[in-house]
């Protein structure tokens, strides 16, 4: 068992740091609500993840992967809610296109509201959530990733939330660290004309992700 959690310790950590989804959503609510809400939806995706791995364990994810249509179906919802997310930065840009240059808020509690989403932590966990929940991919590689690192004998469904508990936390380490970084450069990252820019940046990338996995799925 030691062994398999360093091999899969090892494959996750790679995964985990690998752009995607889940970086563009908390890179953009530590921009647009600050590093609290950040955090929840940190965490909101660790939740998808053990979402997926009892859906995995349970069968679930073998028979979404079988059926061609309802992989369809939950990878275009997450197409969808990729892009509206995307429309939702590109907007907020547009809305601090006549913003004043402003100083950083005095105070950590003042930097950490500050912000052109006010995300709530629960939306925010929401948030990170349903980027995951709606992502088919993640139960395909959990699907064909876990079993190799469950040993022969071991039982299978508290093996595998284990496995998706050592996921999960390097993924909150990871974005956790992200929001914290960001919030670290407030003072650069608050200033409305390089908010602006990021907030194109990740909208955009939200975008261009849901379009390439719309595209995919009607393919």
């Amino acid at each position: 068992m030691f062994t398999s959690l360093l091999g899969f310790t090892a494959v996750a950590a790679l995964l985990t740091v690998s752009p995607g989804p889940d970086f563009a959503v908390v890179l953009r609510t530590a921009l647009g609500s600050g590093r609290r809400a950040a955090l929840c939806s940190a965490f909101g995706i660790a939740a998808g993840c053990f979402v997926w791995g009892l859906a995995g364990a349970v069968g679930l994810t073998a028979m979404l992967s079988a059926s061609e249509a309802a992989y369809g179906a939950l990878r275009v919802a997450g197409a969808l809610y990729l892009m509206w997310l995307g429309v939702q930065a590109l907007r907020a840009s547009r809305r601090n296109r006549t913003a004043p240059e402003t100083a950083v808020p005095a105070t950590v509690e003042d930097a950490d509201d500050a912000g052109t989403d006010g995300l709530s932590p629960l939306r925010a966990f929401r948030t990170g959530l349903l980027t995951n929940v709606l992502n088919p991919k993640v139960g395909v590689v959990y699907l064909s990733l876990l079993p190799q690192f469950i040993p022969h004998g071991a039982p299978v469904v508290a093996t595998t939330l284990l496995l998706v508990a050592v996921h999960a936390a390097l993924g909150v380490l990871w974005l956790g660290t992200l929001a914290c970084a960001v919030h670290r450069a407030r003072a650069f990252f608050h200033r409305p004309r390089v908010g602006r820019r990021l907030d194109q940046a990740t909208g955009g990338v939200l975008l261009a992700l849901g379009a390439a996995t719309g595209f995919e799925a009607a393919r």
